[in-house]
């Protein structure tokens, strides 16, 4: 049996049932029926739970006469991605930020996870990144289609020339399947290569040489949380019509 982490020891514990219920009924099978539960799920759920407990928190704190501080960080997080939201889409984009906002936060507390001992980042595994990747996937293409018509959002891989739509169409397909691999290895090598180097360093020296590595691994988090986000708004922007993607100068 591989490594478990003690929450997915724990839930092995009280809901192997559950799980082995659930796996049998989309037609899967687990070579040890009493142990379901992957690290990467656990610590997925662990993270859902973590984001529902800090926005209760948030909601009941909400106040527009004495806002505290912090109200004051997620009012600027949210400014923060509404701007970025208005460069890639446009106006447009803001309807658009509830989706821009959970994949943002939901990756960014996935990646901060693994900073706390004896729990992992489920970004480090690749079903978790892949996972993201297809919501985004599916998330801009369904708004293509519902914005352009199944017959727009296809003409659109054609590209604006006529006597190259033969050879773009192809190209363009390509291109937009590339990005879930491309979304999908970028999140997972990032925050696999900085968990495997804080272990390697914790456990030469378990006290103060992990830290700066430590701090890296919460810069890098951030910083994918950042560009993952970003690249969301850049494909709806990009499956928009045209008038609507180029509105903000």
């Amino acid at each position: 049996m591989e490594h478990e982490s003690w929450l997915t020891a724990l839930f092995d514990k009280f809901l192997a049932g559950p799980a082995n219920m659930v796996l049998s009924w989309v037609g899967l099978k687990v070579a040890d029926p009493a142990h379901p539960w992957a690290d990467f799920v656990t610590m997925e759920i662990l993270v859902a739970l973590i984001i529902v407990v800090v926005f209760a928190l948030l909601r009941s704190r909400l106040s527009a006469d004495r806002p505290g501080a912090f109200q004051h960080t997620f009012e600027l997080i949210y400014n923060f991605l509404v701007d970025q939201s208005d460069e890639a889409v446009g106006p447009r984009g803001r309807q658009y930020i509830a989706f821009f906002g959970t994949i943002f936060f939901f990756v960014l507390f996935a990646n901060l996870l693994g900073t706390i001992p004896s729990l992992e980042s489920p970004t480090m595994f690749v079903p978790v990144p892949l996972g993201c990747a297809m919501a985004t996937f599916l998330f801009y293409n369904v708004i293509g289609i519902g914005t352009r018509g199944p017959i727009g959002y296809l003409k659109h891989f054609f590209g604006p020339a006529p006597a190259l739509a033969i050879l773009m169409f192809p190209i363009e397909i390509i291109s937009n399947c590339a990005r879930l691999l491309s979304l999908t290895v970028r999140l997972y090598a990032n925050m696999f290569a900085g968990e495997q180097v804080i272990l390697a360093f914790m456990g030469l020296v378990p006290i103060l040489l992990p830290l700066p590595f430590i701090g890296l691994h919460i810069f890098v988090g951030l910083l994918q949380a950042y560009v993952f986000a970003l690249l969301t708004m850049v494909y709806v922007g990009d499956v928009l019509p045209h008038e609507h993607a180029v509105e903000h100068s």
